[in-house]
């Protein structure tokens, strides 16, 4: 038979599997009597942990969700994913940065060589962090939504202006390592995206609200248009010798289908140098719809590269 301490970590184990085990269950995986189990889930209660027992032959105990955080037992792939992932959401202010330091305290040396080890294998796309942005603001913002409550809070634009804003929040989205906030600008009566980290919540939150179709249909569509498209100063509209679906995934802009065997591609850009370089990688025949100014760039282009390509 185990020794208490042991038998308690072996039995909390089991409860955190989020089923329903009966006293005779656990007796015989622990190897004791269901009243040694008894006094067990008793000790767990009094370290925090809420488990819950239900009584007939379908009865059983149970983990809940306690009024405190007790401690909490990681496998040994768990304890590597957690403390690879606070390592990839720094941005979320120090709170992350306790909790990952608790943990890799805790690691025994196997685990601690895994996750240096995975950590100096991943290549970070982005190579800046995103702004820090305070736990608590990120939670606050996630009860009003879940309440359906308006959002009252000062807000610094990209330029530095500052407003007043009354918003109904309706999700938050975390989009190339920073926060947004994606809602319904009530004094504009128009859809709003806002940067978290530029987000002064006021206090108490407006008026309680019924939350409205999604824009676009769905969030994650109105933000690659709003945030992939829109935000970018040039548009360049090209007819493209090559279906749709020969298109689509492999260039970042929106293909709309003309026939089977064409289709139009609109790339939003700050430099149509980029816009050549793109359509020339696709490899297919195109014309130039608009802008005038693309057209001509790309003459250009093409002058010098037949200058450079010309047989002395």
């Amino acid at each position: 038979m185990l020794e208490t301490p042991a038998r308690l970590l072996r039995l909390l184990s089991l409860l955190q599997t989020h089923r329903d085990w009966s006293g005779t269950e656990l007796a015989e995986r622990l190897g004791v009597t269901t009243r040694t189990v008894r006094r067990d889930v008793d000790r767990l209660r009094e370290l925090g942990y809420s488990i819950r027992a239900s009584m007939g032959p379908v009865g059983g105990y149970r983990l809940g969700a306690g009024s405190s955080l007790p401690p909490l037992l990681l496998d040994d792939e768990e304890a590597v994913a957690v403390t690879v992932g606070l390592h990839s959401v720094a941005e979320v202010e120090e709170a992350s940065l306790r909790a990952l330091t608790k943990i890799e305290q805790m690691l025994p040396s196997r685990l601690r060589h895994q996750v240096i080890a995975l950590r100096s294998a991943v290549v970070a796309m982005s190579p800046e962090s995103g702004p820090p942005v305070k736990a608590a603001v990120l939670t606050a913002i996630s009860a009003a939504i879940h309440a359906s409550e308006g959002l009252r809070f000062d807000y610094v634009s990209h330029h530095g202006a500052e407003s007043r804003r009354g918003v109904e929040p309706h999700r938050l989205v975390c989009w190339g390592r920073k926060w947004y906030l994606v809602g319904w600008d009530v004094e504009r009566a128009d859809w709003r995206t806002f940067r978290v980290d530029r987000i002064s919540l006021r206090t108490p939150n407006g008026p309680r609200f019924t939350h409205r179709e999604p824009p676009d249909g769905d969030v994650t569509t109105y933000l690659c248009r709003k945030m992939g498209f829109e935000m970018w100063p040039l548009r360049a509209r090209l007819r493209m010798h090559a279906s749709a679906a020969d298109i689509a995934g492999r260039v970042s802009g929106i293909v709309t289908p003309v026939d089977d065997h064409t289709c139009l591609l609109e790339i939003a850009t700050d430099s149509f140098d980029l816009v050549a370089f793109t359509v020339g990688m696709l490899g297919v025949d195109f014309e130039v719809e608009s802008p005038p100014e693309l057209a001509r760039h790309l003459r250009e282009l093409s002058h010098r590269f037949a200058n450079a390509t010309a047989l002395p």
